[in-house]
């Protein structure tokens, strides 16, 4: 059974996830910021390891980019 995308707060400590993303992304360059998450996503994706759950954070997520976009 697949189980919906989880919206709700799920983090116990936001200020420390983001401590701990803004630290993982110290003294790179563009190029290696990019590279980083694109394995962060590639790492979670498979300890998610749903698909149904997967297309919806893809979803979800390229809505949120492209309202943020400039027109």
């Amino acid at each position: 059974m697949d189980l919906p995308l989880n919206l709700g707060q799920n983090l116990a400590d936001y200020d420390d996830f983001y401590a701990m993303l803004s630290d993982s992304q110290q003294d790179l360059d563009e190029s290696q910021s990019k590279m980083l998450s694109d394995q962060l996503v590639l790492l979670l994706s498979n300890h998610i390891g749903d698909l149904a759950v997967l297309r919806q954070a893809f979803a979800l997520a390229r809505v949120n980019v492209e309202r943020t976009l400039p027109r």
